[in-house]
């Protein structure tokens, strides 16, 4: 059945409430399901196998159950029946007529509305309509699922505090980040197994009540070394430091529907969740319209590395290859490039939920755990790491991006350190959490960067990063104004790309110290009124490209790309090392460039 069909019906069903006997048999008809199957369904048991009245039971369709006790008690009840290996339902259906609770038991996902909404959720039962629920190859059902149940848990949260939402929002985005990462840290090993999920439902009431106090404990103690008179339930939860709860906020209140939702969430296995993909994601919970997008905020790894790599990996992993080769003077070498490892520098002045920082951040520590095997064939000890996420710096206008930044740094900090136990046999301990990632919120025009990412001597430093690009017809006026701060110092313009600011503010940054920086652009940038506009000021005479990427569509690994076509261009003072351009992946070649500037 068409979806617009199954839509007209179901929102009909709403509205003329069929009785409570006739329900779950109007719902299935809804959804195109045979008549004549129903009707037997109704009339014997040959295709109903359920033996309570009331109750359905068809075979891999629904087991519904009307239910005038507590519906969690019942489903989770259903969830253990023999029934589910004998007669294989898809869908868990069971309802008071005014709640309404279902389970997938083929995708696991969950659905806990009041039966008034159902209209509004008629995508969950699509199945039953001969259309799958669509889940891409290349997504980590892990971090669909996660963004999901974040973005219903906000829902109902934003439902039981309109006027803290409103009032509170920065308090609202660091409560998700908290949770998020207890979430985490009870899957990883960083706090006991289900530690705060089974806290959660053992010593809070079922209503919801007095949540908001236990999480404001909790937070507490997390910031806290004092362990003396706890409870056992709390005594087991470590010190974390590291700034992530350090600063009180109020909490949210919460019902009885938001607190199952905590639990629920509880049961996925965040481990699993990739910090670069899940924290753009992340973004899309806090607003309904970009729920359908839920996947494509983020930008690819394949994407990505075209800056990473000729900005500083690869020649980092060319001092590697070149310290193998070496007879004499080995232990050194490596030793060199892992204090340069250790000491680096990695900025993003636009840098949204952090994933230009997060791969970098992999590449290095993966890197560096190919220095400790190597060093190991020298020398018995391994070293441990030495690099930390504080040296991650970045700069994000979005309150709720830069909150999630931060904490997706501190997550996949932990997630190599799982990596790194599993391939040298031993990593850094996770708590108490060190310094985390430089993350400042503000407007990457007006902010002086060196306020954020001092420059230092001795410092090696490098600036990365994907800028919005927005054209001149695509400006507002605060975008205007952005450019006229940035180009004061210049000239007047009026057609600049947005993301020109970024260009001439790195040009600035890196004069004189032991900097580059590399950013995607729309290729525009390297065309007609752009040029003289642009380049004449960032280059002057002591700057100079030294890479840069030929045009490439821009697509990213989720279900929808920008449709744009872009650059990675790379900046440095002038030197004599030698300059690239973008082949074929991988394929970087020596060659001398030229840019005809028309001024």
């Amino acid at each position: 059945m068409k979806y617009a069909d199954v839509l007209v019906n179901v929102e009909k069903l709403v509205a003329d409430m069929p009785s409570n006997e006739s329900f779950i048999f109007e719902l299935l008809l809804a959804y195109g399901l045979p008549k004549a199957s129903i009707t037997r369904m109704r009339k014997d048991g040959t295709y109903n196998h359920a033996t309570s009245e009331g109750e359905v039971l068809w075979k891999k369709k629904v087991w519904f159950k009307p239910v005038d006790g507590d519906l969690f008690t019942t489903i989770g009840a259903m969830q253990s029946s023999k029934n589910i290996e004998k007669h294989d339902p898809r869908f868990l259906v069971v309802t008071d007529f005014n709640q309404f609770i279902a389970e997938d038991l083929k995708t696991g996902d969950t659905l806990d509305i009041e039966l008034e909404d159902l209209d509004a959720n008629i995508d969950f039962f699509q199945p039953w309509a001969g259309r799958e629920k669509v889940k891409l190859s290349n997504e980590n059902p892990a971090d669909i699922k996660a963004a999901e149940r974040m973005a219903k848990l906000f829902d109902a949260i934003r439902k039981d505090n309109p006027e803290y939402i409103l009032e509170n929002s920065h308090a609202m985005n660091v409560f998700l980040g908290r949770l998020l990462f207890c979430l985490f840290a009870e899957d990883t090993g960083i706090f006991p197994d289900n530690a705060v999920t089974s806290s959660v439902a053992s010593h809070t009431e079922e209503d919801g009540s007095d949540l908001n106090a236990f999480f404001k404990k909790l937070f507490d103690l997390l910031d806290s070394r004092a362990r003396a008179g706890l409870p056992k339930h709390l005594e087991v939860f470590p010190y974390v430091n590291g700034g992530l709860f350090k600063d009180h906020y109020d909490v949210p209140v919460f019902s009885a529907k938001s607190r199952r939702m905590i639990i629920e969430g509880g049961k996925l296995d965040w481990k699993d969740i990739n910090p670069d993909i899940f924290g753009s994601m992340f973004q899309a919970v806090i607003d309904p319209a970009e729920r359908h997008n839920l996947g494509q905020h983020y930008t690819s790894v394949t994407n990505i590395m075209k800056v990473v790599e000729p900005l500083f990996l690869n020649a980092f992993k060319a001092d590697l290859e070149k310290a193998r080769g070496m007879t004499k003077g080995k232990k050194q070498a490596l030793q060199r490039l892992l204090d340069r490892i250790a000491n680096v520098k990695i900025f993003d002045p636009a840098c949204g939920s952090g994933n230009f920082l997060i791969i970098a951040y992999k590449e290095l520590r993966r890197l560096e755990m190919e220095v400790f095997q190597e060093y190991h064939t020298i020398e018995f000890i391994l070293p441990l790491s030495q690099m930390s996420v504080s040296q991650f710096y970045g700069i994000e206008i979005d309150d709720f991006a830069h909150e999630t930044a931060i904490l997706a740094l501190w997550l996949v900090e932990h997630q190599m350190n799982l990596e790194s136990k599993k391939v040298l046999g031993q990593a850094p301990v996770s708590l108490p959490l060190r310094e985390g990632a430089n993350i400042v919120q503000g407007n990457a025009c007006r902010v002086d960067w060196e306020t954020v990412c001092p420059k230092n001597e001795g410092d090696e430093l490098y600036i990365l990063g994907n800028p919005p690009y927005l054209g001149a017809r695509m400006q507002n006026k605060n975008h205007k104004d952005d450019i006229a701060f940035v180009y004061e110092k210049y000239q007047k313009v009026k057609k600049i790309d947005y993301i020109a600011c970024w260009f001439i503010k790195a040009g600035e940054y890196i004069r004189t110290a032991n900097a580059e920086f590399s950013f995607v652009s729309t290729n525009s940038m390297c065309q007609g009124e752009q040029i003289p506009l642009l380049w004449p000021f960032v280059l002057q005479a002591d700057l100079e490209i030294c890479f840069a990427h030929q045009s490439f569509k821009w697509i990213n690994s989720a279900k929808g790309n920008a449709g744009v076509t872009c650059i990675v261009i790379g900046i440095r003072n002038k030197s004599s090392k030698p300059k690239f351009r973008g082949l074929p992946p991988n394929q970087w070649v020596h060659v001398r460039f030229s840019l005809c500037l028309k001024v």
